[in-house]
């Protein structure tokens, strides 16, 4: 009988770890495409619009594309995965060239894409971007 109440007890801990757990997952991935990614960069050309949109000395927050895009000078770009490298969550601002996760707080610095705040160690994946007709296209050429 004194078995009984300790294995019991184990096993509501252990479903309440489950639990807790399946929040934590729940809280970092969706179903949408603003969530996880298998692949957290483009595997086609992606379009983003006018490169007058990216400040010199800035960068830019193209959510809905999962990516971030800085302009060290004058018509030159750089891009970057914005999809945190730690639980896969997607960057939700860009503030002074900072990156931020929203799931646990990791910052990545979007010029570099290494990352400067944890629990994230790696650094964002660089992504070709380039002008093509007026316009900023990262991804792999088509």
């Amino acid at each position: 009988m004194s078995g009984q109440p300790a294995a019991r007890r184990t096993v509501l801990k252990g479903a309440a770890l489950v639990g807790a757990a399946g929040l934590g997952v729940a809280a970092c991935s969706t179903e949408s495409k603003l969530g996880h990614a298998e692949t957290p960069t483009p595997t086609a050309p992606v379009t983003l619009g006018a490169p007058e949109e990216v400040p010199v000395g800035g960068s830019k927050l193209y959510r809905e594309q999962r990516l971030v895009v800085t302009c060290p000078a004058k018509d030159q770009y750089k891009a970057f995965s914005a999809q945190c490298t730690h639980g896969g969550c997607l960057l939700d601002k860009v503030e002074e060239n900072v990156g931020s996760c929203p799931c646990h707080g990791s910052h990545f610095d979007t010029t570099t894409g290494k990352a400067t705040r944890g629990p994230a160690t790696a650094p964002l994946p660089a992504v070709p971007v380039r002008v093509e007709g007026g316009k900023l296209i990262a991804g792999p050429e088509a």
